[in-house]
């Protein structure tokens, strides 16, 4: 009886709940043009890797050398992360090395979150991320560090990094349901994939250059933390801008 009237009363207050974050993004066409065609897709890969596809959250790591973002998820009742799909980086501009001033067309690299998402991008749908974080603002141009990267759709870009308008909208979908999910999404921009091989390259890039070869050093300090547990990495920074992991 008690439940009921609840119920009853519920259903006749006018009370309105509030709406989710899925709820306010597919007010947005793009968006909800990416569900309709996306959403069947991106549930079987989360399910075949044995994660909920109705709860879960995303992380993301970029390879620059080697054009690859994978999408890597985990089921809100585990903190391992799986890797569920692979996605090519389709163009690129700058070298190899972080982003360090504005217009000096770089990939920034270090660890990173989506902090905003934008579903009327002028390259179709655009995520977000939080370049510069509190070791770019030490270690790039104090003055003008630029911003504004993004992963995005179409495949054109100035330090950012595009993988067509057809992948954008299965790593947005992802993207909205992580967040409605609760939590910020991981992005993890590396120069290469920092095994014995990787380092050996990088080596070989910057010879000599101690500064930079220490910057990736530290960098892959976060690398083998999450190959080796595959949990979202908690991370402090010193005042000289590197990484404490």
């Amino acid at each position: 009886m008690i439940v009921s009237a609840i119920i009853f009363m519920f259903l006749h207050s006018g009370f309105v709940p509030p709406e989710s974050f899925r709820d306010q993004q597919k007010k947005f066409e793009r968006v909800r043009t990416a569900y309709q065609e996306k959403e069947a897709s991106v549930r079987k890969a989360i399910e075949n890797k044995s994660v909920d596809p109705n709860h879960f959250r995303i992380l993301i790591r970029v390879f620059k050398k080697e054009g690859e973002l994978e999408l890597w998820a985990h089921s809100i009742s585990t903190d391992t992360f799986c890797l569920v799909s692979t996605y090519r980086v389709c163009a690129s501009s700058g070298t190899i090395g972080p982003k360090r001033k504005e217009g000096d067309g770089q990939v920034p690299e270090g660890f990173y979150y989506v902090n905003r998402f934008n579903p009327a991008s002028n390259f179709y749908l655009s995520l977000g991320i939080n370049y510069p974080n509190e070791s770019d603002r030490i270690l790039s141009d104090h003055r003008n560090p630029g911003g504004d990267i993004f992963i995005h759709g179409n495949c054109v870009t100035i330090g950012c990094i595009p993988i067509t308008d057809d992948k954008i909208k299965e790593i947005y979908v992802m993207s909205v349901e992580s967040k409605t999910n609760g939590g910020d999404i991981p992005v993890y921009i590396f120069p290469c994939r920092m095994h014995e091989t990787g380092m050996k390259y990088l080596e070989s890039q910057r010879p000599g250059d101690k500064e930079q070869l220490s910057f990736w050093q530290n960098l892959k300090e976060g690398y083998d933390e999450f190959e080796k547990k595959k949990n979202i990495l908690h991370f402090k920074v010193d005042k000289n801008g590197a990484y404490i992991f």
